[in-house]
């Protein structure tokens, strides 16, 4: 149990890293380097081995999560979801004794303290339960399915509960038909914008 404790501290300090990273336009080692995390951070081994290797794999981790993020350029998200994002796919990918399962709970509850939206947790929760699903090769019905269903934690609405459909699929839906409507809205405004300049 102290364990997990340490690494969800681990978790909270390399999210300040990788935020204080992405804010400042440094990278992630000179912000350990030169200590640019507020005193409470407290950055233990751990944390600076998922800040390191957020940093090392951005490539691999931006296109695992830019692939899942449907209608959402990885740049255009509020900067501590795209920073949960980052770490909980670096844990999924590289981190051999951190199950998929705790990876997603750990973000989603990161997203649901610190997310830049309302609904950042249910967005975190979805992209990162397409990716789980993804690296399990699509299987139905998987242990990491229930994982990703009970890490959202939102609260169901009518349809949600009367729903005939494989219920680990839910938070994904949601998740999915939330990014539809806020790409919606974005597309609105833009067809608004370009009406009235042609006017």
């Amino acid at each position: 149990m102290a364990k997990r404790h340490e690494r969800t501290l681990a978790r909270r300090s390399a999210l300040q890293a990788l935020y204080q990273s992405e804010i400042l336009g440094v990278p992630a080692d000179k912000v350990l380097e030169e200590n640019l995390l507020p005193e409470e951070a407290g950055m233990d081994d751990y944390a600076r081995s998922l800040v390191m290797g957020v940093a090392s794999h951005a490539a691999h981790i931006n296109a695992a999560i830019s692939g899942r993020s449907q209608n959402w350029a990885i740049d255009r998200m509020p900067v501590v979801d795209r920073c949960v994002l980052r770490l909980a796919v670096y844990e999924m990918s590289y981190v051999d004794d951190v199950p998929v399962s705790v990876a997603i709970n750990e973000a989603v509850e990161l997203a649901k303290e610190f997310g830049g939206e309302d609904d950042s947790h249910r967005f975190v929760n979805g992209v990162l339960g397409r990716i789980a699903r993804d690296m399990e090769g699509g299987s139905e019905g998987s242990a990491s399915d229930a994982a990703v269903e009970e890490a959202a934690d939102a609260p169901s609405t009518k349809a949600e509960t009367e729903s005939e459909a494989n219920p680990a699929d839910e938070p994904v839906r949601a998740a999915e038909s939330e990014l539809g409507a806020v790409s919606d809205q974005g597309d609105s405004a833009s067809e608004a914008v370009e009406s009235s300049k042609g006017e």
